[in-house]
């Protein structure tokens, strides 16, 4: 598939692919015209790679990982590189629950404020 199409069914831009390629995370084929060509592979790679940059990692860390996360082969080296790369996404993880539960606190006793006619809480 070429470029165009493969940006439109994973949901990136043109721009992202080309970038994910000069990172060395894709790879493309070129026509004798000069036109990528991807696999269809490449759409649950782009999609990979969107969940581990969304999950905060950086693209070296990104090109170092994704082999063993595609493959399921990996070095003692990497599976410890992958166990804190897990315990760092737990930790963001938690600290999003614990944010979201005082936000509810908060949006909890101004609605009960509100429902009351008294002030909101501070």
């Amino acid at each position: 598939m070429r470029i165009g199409e493969l940006a439109a069914s994973v949901g990136v831009s043109v721009r992202a692919l080309r970038y994910y390629e000069e990172q060395n995370l894709l790879a493309s084929v070129r026509s004798p015209s000069g036109q990528r060509h991807y696999p269809d592979s490449a759409v649950d790679r782009v999609r990979m790679i969107q969940q581990l940059y969304a999950a905060g990692l950086a693209s070296k860390a990104i090109v170092e990982l994704l082999p063993c996360v595609v493959t399921g082969e990996v070095t003692p080296e990497l599976l410890d590189r992958l166990e804190a790369e897990r315990d760092r996404i737990d930790k963001q993880i938690s600290d999003l629950v614990n944010t979201r539960d005082r936000l509810d606190g908060v949006i909890n006793a101004a609605t009960s404020a509100r429902n009351t006619g008294r002030p909101c809480p501070q």
